[in-house]
This record gives C-alpha cells, structure tokens and sequence, in this order.
C-alpha cells in the first residue's frame, strides 16, 4: 500500500513499506532517472528479516506533481530521503540502487553517512557525459532501426545532438502529439538496447502504446532528459569522491553489474574499485536488468551478506554496552 508525505515545498512523495517491521530497513532508489519503483524488486529480500521501503522520486510513478521539473534536481532528491527517513522513524538504514538509483545511492551515502548502514549498488551509472554519448550515439549499433525512429521523432539529424533534441521537445511548448510520438521512441530504443545484451536476438519491434501509457513516458523521459543534460548534478568525479567519503565514514559498499551490460558500462565497476578499494565488487554474465536471474541471485546475496550482519553486529554492541 503506497503513501505519501508531503514535502516542505509541497510536493508529494509516494513510498510504501513492506517486510518485518523489526526487519532490517532499507530503502529502494529506482532507476531512470524518472521511472518509478517496482514491487517487483521486494523478491530480492527475505521479508522476514528486512524491512523494505519504495520510494518513487520527485515526479516519478506516483509522486506529485507528476512529471513535474520545478524543484527537481539532486539536491532535492536527497533532501527527501532525508525526510522521509525521519518521517518513518528509521535511526539507519540500507540502500539498495540501480542504474540512476545506483549514483543517488552513493551520492546519498557520501552526503549522509551517519544515516547509512550499507549500500548496494546494481548495474552503476556514473552519470558521465561519456555515458550519456555511449546511450544516444555509440549505442546505436546495438539497435539502429529503433535509434533511427528516434531521430526521427526528435527531428534530429545530427547524433551529437540527439539528447538535446530529445530534451528540447519534451519540454512546454511542444505539441503533445510531438512528445508523446517521441517518448515512445525513446521507450522502443531503449527497450531494443537493453534486449541487445540477450545473445542472439534480433532487434524488437516498437510495441503499440496506449495513449495513457504514452502520457506516463512523456512524464518519465522530461525528467530523464532533465538529469541527464545537467549530469544528475553530479558527474563521475564528484560522485566517486562522494563514494570514497561514505567509505571513509565507514560505509561499506558492494557492487553488482553485468559483464554485457548495455547501459551502464562494465568498466565502471573498475573505476569505482579504483576510488574505493574497499567496495565488494562484482562481476556477472548478465546484462542490465534484475529480472536476469544470474543478476538477481547475485544482488540479492549481497543485500543478504552486506547488510543482515552489519545489523547484527549493531545490535550485539547496543546490548553489551
């Protein structure tokens, strides 16, 4: 049952809580950025010992305004975490991120790290212009009819500008009809790279779309356009600076990604060992997405090993104390 708390700028936050209320808290940050959590992830837990919150961010699933870019940044992202956490009663507690959730995870540690027991981190997005070049440029090879619909949904004839275009015509002032068409390219395109990690499998055709659905994209991807043209207000050096001062304060980090990740890209799992060599990292045949299983059994191990026992040895201090 999801819930809302309302923030100081009047916003509204949807989360929900599920597993033992003595469990071990963790809150879960979705990827995108601007795509909403998934119940689907609680099967990464034992709902017996954890005790697991889903927030969708500022805009995002069924947070209000949907869609909404005002106040919506980074900054207020971690803000909110730090509200809610309080709002919920919870001293500490785990995170687990994926993708965009993974870099708000490590900036959320590196900025508040008294309030962090352990993060988890799958398939890590270092929010990097190369990156954001490696999705709408180098990808295209992976799927090029789908990124040529793109293009042509964004009326862009240039690849170095394709994100910006894409950013231009999912602001105000463009037709709904023009945003709705491109969102669903963006949705066909990014479908078709994340499948190109399935060894040999042909490029998926677009799927039809509801009109609602294509509003609830059009939400989605402004804000994804929205991050990425500011590099989340991070950037890979800020962002492993702020993973090397989590780990500092004593936060321990582990690392899942797919060695055919198509996204986010296998070496930075390397780049983030180099700033942390503490960090628990690792490899797996796998692409992107939990719902591959080599993935999902990985994650979930390290939610289990990272966390469960930094509770314990917490509780077994508070009680000899």
């Amino acid at each position: 049952m999801f819930q809302t708390l309302r923030t100081r700028d009047g916003q509204r936050l949807s989360y929900a809580v599920a597993g033992a209320r003595d469990g071990v808290p963790v809150a879960v940050l979705h990827g995108g950025p601007g795509s909403g959590s998934q119940p689907g992830v609680l099967r990464l837990f034992d709902l017996s010992r954890f005790r697991v919150v889903l927030i969708d961010q500022r805009g995002a699933g069924a947070s209000t305004p949907r869609g909404t870019l005002r106040h919506n940044s980074t900054g207020y992202l971690l803000a909110d975490l730090e509200a809610l956490r309080a709002h919920l009663g919870i001293a500490r507690w785990g995170v687990l991120g994926g993708s965009w959730g993974a870099a708000l995870a490590l900036a959320y540690a590196g900025q508040h790290p008294q309030a962090v027991i352990g993060v988890v981190l799958r398939g890590l997005f270092l929010t990097s212009a190369r990156e954001v070049r490696g999705l709408f440029i180098g990808s295209r090879r992976r799927a090029p009819h789908a990124w040529s619909k793109l293009c042509a949904a964004a009326r862009c004839e240039q690849p170095a500008k394709l994100a910006a275009r894409c950013a231009a015509t999912l602001r105000s002032g463009v037709s709904d009809a023009r945003q709705r068409a491109l969102a669903v390219a963006w949705h066909d395109y990014e479908n078709a790279v994340l499948a190109s990690a399935t060894a040999h499998r042909r490029e998926p055709r677009g799927m039809r779309v509801s009109p609602r659905d294509a509003r609830k994209l059009v939400r989605k991807y402004r804000i994804q356009a929205h991050y990425l043209a500011h590099r989340c207000w991070l950037g890979e050096t800020r962002l492993l600076s702020l993973a090397r001062r989590a780990a500092a304060a004593g936060v321990p980090l582990a690392a899942v990604h797919g060695s055919r990740d198509p996204v986010c890209p296998p070496a930075n799992l390397r780049r983030l060992a180099r700033a942390v060599p503490a960090a628990r990292v690792e490899t797996v045949r796998a692409g992107h997405l939990t719902s591959d299983p080599a993935l999902h059994a990985r994650v979930a191990h390290a939610l289990a090993a990272l966390l469960l026992p930094a509770i314990e040895e917490g509780r077994t201090m508070r009680r000899a104390a």
